[in-house]
């Protein structure tokens, strides 16, 4: 099951962050078929947001095929997004793992770690899309 947390300085509002996180889940395997997401009343007790952001996010996972309403029972997932094998994601994770720490002790603070992912993953997207 995935757990909801919402950033209030993301800027990204509150509904789309809901729906990132479930899409996160399926592409990283936490979330499979007929999985069955948080109610709408659970994920407003633990957020304490208005029950029809959660319904809207729920609303917006459905039109685009991922999860299915069943009334009276909840929310599952319909399908599951590409993912790469569990062995792949958790090397790829420690791998990642190491440089953030690395990151850390060269002095760099969240900020900074997130603007040099960002960029450098921008830049190798924008080379591959060229070679491509």
């Amino acid at each position: 099951m995935v757990t909801f947390y919402l950033d209030a300085t993301s800027g990204v509002p509150a509904y789309l962050q809901l729906v990132q996180q479930v899409k996160r889940a399926l592409r990283l395997g936490m979330l499979d078929r007929d999985d069955q997401l948080p109610t709408v009343k659970e994920v407003v007790g633990s957020l304490a947001i208005n029950p029809n952001t959660v319904l809207k996010a729920y609303r917006e996972l459905e039109r685009e095929g991922l999860v299915v309403s069943r009334p009276g029972q909840g929310t599952f997932v319909r399908r599951a997004l590409p993912a790469a094998p569990p062995a792949d994601l958790a090397a790829l994770r420690d791998g990642l793992v190491a440089w953030l720490r690395g990151a850390r002790e060269a002095g760099l603070d969240a900020e900074s770690v997130l603007a040099l992912f960002m960029s450098t993953f921008r830049e190798a997207e924008d080379a591959e899309e060229v070679s491509a």
